[in-house]
């Protein structure tokens, strides 16, 4: 590990952009940092100190950002939401959004600039929201002069705050190394681990008479998080592969093709962005229920869509479960690929070219992908019973989801490392 550590400071272009995705994350920790106009600090602080526990998971997506009220608050889930919604109507909804979807990196760029706009949208009415609800949470003291110029205000900060969070991701995209919006979260939830820590020690072991018993736990507790993550990594790596064999072709006095090959299909090859795009989904109701709180079927909202309620439990693991699907099956179209693979004189042993691939892709896919969203709901929710049954703070949110997302980000960007290792012919994380 540390030989492949020093090999990414001996390339000169890796090393640009790893300390260049550093100077971003900086940024964005800087930012989170910087408060909100108009917004009263002591009782923010003071309700920090409490240890409010409402809206814990989007306090972890922004870093902390969102109990701090600061201009990235609303961290990159508006930004996630938009993304589901363009990609939900590319499938066959909006003529013209199918379209662009299937016109490569032109349409990619039109479908992204789309993107954008919703981001903006979406991110002004979260930002009425969270203010709305905040003040209203905090006895109507958080606000200063909440007038309807004071929310309009503040709204067009934290909007600026998530656009702009959306421009560093960009730029990561660009410059960096690893995918943006990936990475700014991963830097959001790994800075929440030294503040889980210190109020895991100052709930169980500070004037504590049950010392021995809670550091039993404790160690019981490292060692399901450390099976978690080996069997986390186990899944993400784990693949199948189809044999493809190519016939031979004569091409003027050239002969093509003959060789045998395989499809590589991942057991989740979805990674992480069903487990972020349920979190962003499941969470925005919460959100606009803010305006209302104080009407019951706002309070209904709040008080039973949350991942630890039993409804909003099961509406999160439905909810990766179909994300799963969706985005394992827009990634690896069965039709296009054996329409691909006939084209180019492949086919699969004992399979027919044409439909027959198409059906025996899509049935193979569709059961590994069960196999793996199972495991990333099960993943997803197994922490939150064993925190309850610790008896962790609330305020401790680094659960499943926080792992899955962790685990899943750092492997994506050791791979994408790996590769510009071994362009150099230098050896890499994961393979030696």
């Amino acid at each position: 590990m540390f030989t492949t550590v020093s090999n990414i400071w001996k390339v000169e272009d890796l090393r640009k952009k790893v300390l260049f995705t550093l100077f971003i994350l900086l940024i964005y920790r800087i930012g989170s940092f910087i408060p909100v106009p108009n917004i009263n600090k002591d009782v923010l602080n003071m309700a920090n100190q409490q240890g409010t526990d409402l809206f814990g998971l989007l306090n972890t997506f922004s870093g902390g950002a969102l109990f701090h009220f600061s201009i990235f608050a609303l961290g990159i889930m508006p930004y996630i939401t938009s993304s589901i919604i363009v990609q939900l109507l590319s499938m066959d909804v909006i003529p013209k959004f199918a379209e662009w979807a299937k016109e490569g990196e032109n349409g990619k760029r039109k479908l992204a600039q789309v993107t954008r706009y919703g981001t903006v949208i979406l991110g002004l009415i979260q930002a009425f929201a969270t203010a709305i609800g905040f003040n209203r949470m905090y006895n109507y003291d958080m606000v200063v002069n909440p007038t309807t110029a004071t929310y309009i205000m503040i709204a067009l900060v934290l909007t600026a705050g998530t656009a702009f969070l959306m421009w560093l991701g960009e730029q990561i995209n660009e410059k960096g190394i690893g995918n943006g919006i990936s990475i700014l979260m991963f830097a959001a939830i790994v800075s929440r681990i030294p503040q889980y820590a210190r109020d895991i020690y100052a709930d169980q072991f500070v004037d504590n008479s049950q010392l021995f018993l809670n550091i039993i736990k404790m160690v019981v507790i490292v060692i399901v998080v450390i099976l978690i993550v080996a069997g986390v990594i186990y899944i993400q790596q784990g693949t199948r592969k189809i044999p493809v064999q190519y016939a031979k072709r004569v091409i003027g006095q050239k002969m093509y093709g003959g060789q045998t090959t395989h499809i590589p299909l991942k057991v989740n090859g979805a990674g992480v962005i069903p487990v972020i795009f349920a979190s962003s989904l499941l969470m925005f109701p919460i959100t606009i229920a803010q305006f209302w709180a104080n009407r019951q079927w706002a309070q209904w909202i709040i008080s039973h869509l949350y991942y630890d309620k039993p409804i909003g439990m099961t509406l999160y693991i439905l909810l990766i479960i179909g994300f799963t699907f969706f985005y394992t099956f827009v990634q690896f179209n069965p039709q296009q690929l054996a329409e691909n693979m006939k084209k180019n004189g492949g086919y699969i042993p004992g399979i027919r070219p044409g439909k027959p691939t198409e059906g025996y892709l899509t049935r193979v896919i569709t059961r590994i992908t069960l196999a793996g969203a199972i495991f990333l709901a099960i993943v997803s929710v197994l922490p939150v019973f064993f925190g309850a049954l610790a008896g962790l703070p609330r305020s401790v949110q680094l659960g499943g989801t926080s792992l899955l997302i962790v685990i899943g980000v750092a492997l994506e960007t050791m791979k994408q490392i790996e590769s510009q290792l071994i362009k150099r012919h230098y050896k890499g994380f994961i393979h030696k």
